[in-house]
């Protein structure tokens, strides 16, 4: 883009120039929380997965031998008793950023009876229970990374345009016009200096 060689835009982007050097370290700063925080959502997905995956494997005994027991119908699963309702959210802002964060999960009230369901079903619901909490707590996780993600990659795109273009395109144009006011206040003077002469040798 062509830029004008005049002292009002030298320092319009002068002005430019300074706004763009004071908005970068917020925008580096922003960029590098974000990366934190980011590291830290990663972390506390993986630990609760590994803790569901510890969840699982105690449930493996019973689901075995109630898998075993053909008296049960595929109709009465135990895992028809257990339907999430609703999860709950509340928003929190992080580095400029609103984020889901689990509150609570709300099941559907399912009735049963005891006689049709082994004596151990109350335990197993809540077992069933809390790896539907697990599930949802790592969906919000998930969903509060996507967020987080997409607005690292916008500040890293800001940060890249103020470092790699608006800043180096400022200091570029107003180095070209400080040039050429230089140069036309030299002539100015070389003109001057012509006319004085011209003066002196008429008188």
């Amino acid at each position: 883009m062509a830029v004008k060689l005049t002292k009002n835009e030298q320092k319009k982007q002068k002005d430019s120039l300074k706004q763009f050097q004071r908005y970068l370290p917020t925008l580096q700063l922003k960029k590098s929380q974000l990366q934190i925080v980011i590291r830290e959502v990663e972390a506390e997905i993986k630990d609760l997965k590994l803790k569901q995956e510890e969840a699982i494997g105690n449930l493996d005994s019973w689901i075995a031998v109630y898998g075993e027991n053909t008296l049960f119908s595929e109709d009465k699963s135990i895992d028809t008793l257990v339907k999430v309702k609703e999860i709950k959210k509340k928003y929190s802002n992080v580095a400029g950023v609103n984020v889901p964060v689990f509150d609570s999960l709300e099941f559907e009230d399912i009735r049963y009876s005891l006689d049709e369901y082994p004596l151990w079903v109350d335990g197993a619901i809540l077992a069933l229970r809390d790896l539907a909490k697990y599930d949802a707590l790592i969906s919000t996780l998930k969903e509060e990374k996507r967020l987080l993600e997409n607005e690292f990659r916008v500040t890293s795109q800001r940060v890249n345009l103020f470092e790699k273009v608006k800043i180096p395109e400022a200091k570029e144009n107003i180095r070209v016009i400080g040039i050429y006011l230089q140069d036309q206040q030299t002539q100015a003077v070389v003109r001057g200096k012509i006319a004085k002469k011209k003066l002196s040798k008429v008188g």
